[in-house]
């Protein structure tokens, strides 16, 4: 699946004639600015776009996000996709879930996350959290729920790479069995 832009967040193509080889991409306010050579194709910017939003995501999420830091992201979350209407209490990493990426207690409006995710992409957390954030206003996992979470346009995105996560992490110990 092509990356695609969050829809609040704007991409600027700016081609060079001076650039021959080399695209680089960077943040500048609310946009993301790529450069790339003049004489690329529609094609290979479209693809080089992806590419580059892919790496930039990437190296955001490395920077590692405080608690205060994951509790901000989930109040402008929870304003872009959901009217403001999910106001969690707390939301905190935690590094006794290892069976699950997420979890939520909605009588108390708190949140918690797995330490797991640090270092994997934003777009990937912004969708755990989105989650989180949908038990708020809907407790269970039926289709009012998942009609919320169908605002956020990575969510297929975010759960594919989440369930490539666990099968790597079952993989050793499928081929270790086998070896046996």
């Amino acid at each position: 699946m092509p990356a695609d832009p969050s829809p609040r967040l704007a991409v600027e193509v700016r081609r060079s004639a001076r650039r021959s080889r080399t695209v680089s991409a960077y943040r500048e306010g609310d946009r993301t600015i790529v450069l790339i050579p003049a004489r690329m194709s529609e094609a290979e910017e479209q693809r080089w776009v992806g590419v580059m939003l892919d790496k930039l995501a990437a190296q955001e999420s490395r920077r590692t996000l405080g608690d205060d830091d994951l509790s901000e992201r989930a109040h402008r979350l929870s304003a872009q996709y959901f009217e403001g209407r999910a106001k969690p209490s707390s939301v905190r990493w935690v590094t006794n879930q290892n069976a699950r990426w997420g979890s939520c207690t909605p009588s108390e409006g708190s949140i918690r996350l797995s330490h797991r995710l640090q270092g994997m992409p934003e777009y990937v957390v912004d969708y755990v959290l989105l989650h989180e954030l949908a038990h708020l206003l809907v407790p269970g996992h039926g289709a009012s729920f998942w009609q919320l979470l169908e605002a956020y346009p990575r969510t297929e995105r975010a759960r594919g790479y989440l369930e490539g996560v666990v099968a790597a992490d079952r993989l050793p110990h499928l081929l270790k069995d086998r070896s046996e």
